[in-house]
């Protein structure tokens, strides 16, 4: 039969908790054997059962490896600590820096907008002269381009215009010519009409004889 899958929350029942704890263990110092004997890994496991018993496992002195690990977690400790006081020296620096940068950035945008220029020499105003003609220049590139962009934009729709306008006269020019011809057939019908009217005669009707002379 296929093992169903354990749900991870506490055995209510104290009989199954306990045999489950005893298989469990008997498990566990099993495979931590195994490890330190296929790896030849430094092993210690330290189980306390829910009465407090003690049951531990080491391939070597378990003291020494305890005194091991507490070193080791000493060491990592103030490697972290470390890390975390370099990170931090490293933010207020880039927050010195951007405040720097913003605190020159505002002098120069004052200078630019003309303000700020009685402690400026002669070499800083001209430098700030061939700033803003290189501004100026890029700002008329950029208003002739969009002007350049408008007047193409414009053509196309005078072309688009004059394709409508050219269309609509041909409709035009296709209604009058049907205006016309049909004004021609109603012309000629009412001619047809006049010319049979005129042949009919008017007056008395003809004496028509007989053989014998007589009607």
């Amino acid at each position: 039969m296929v093992r169903g899958k354990t749900e991870m929350k506490r055995i209510e029942n104290a009989t199954s908790r306990q045999v489950t704890f005893s298989k469990r263990r008997n498990g566990l110092l099993k495979k931590a054997f195994e490890l330190s004997v296929l790896c030849d890994a430094e092993v210690a496991l330290i189980i306390f059962s829910p009465r407090g018993k003690l049951y531990e496992f080491s391939n070597f002195s378990m003291n020494k490896t305890i005194d091991r690990y507490q070193n080791r977690t000493k060491d990592l400790m103030s490697s972290n600590n470390t890390a975390v006081e370099d990170l931090q020296l490293e933010k207020e620096l880039d927050s010195f820096t951007i405040t720097k940068k913003l605190e020159h950035l505002e002098v120069s945008k004052r200078k630019l907008l003309g303000g700020g220029l009685d402690s400026c020499s002669i070499d800083e105003l001209q430098q700030l002269e061939r700033q803003l003609e290189r501004s100026l220049s890029k700002i008329r590139s950029r208003k002739y381009q969009i002007l350049k962009e408008e007047i193409m934009k414009l053509k196309e729709e005078e072309k688009l215009l004059l394709e409508e306008n050219a269309a609509l006269q041909v409709k035009v020019r296709r209604k009058s010519s049907k205006k016309r011809e049909t004004k021609q057939r109603s012309e000629s019908k009412e001619q047809d009409i006049m010319d049979v009217e005129t042949e009919l005669f008017i007056g008395l009707p003809e004496r028509r004889t007989t053989t014998n002379g007589f009607l």
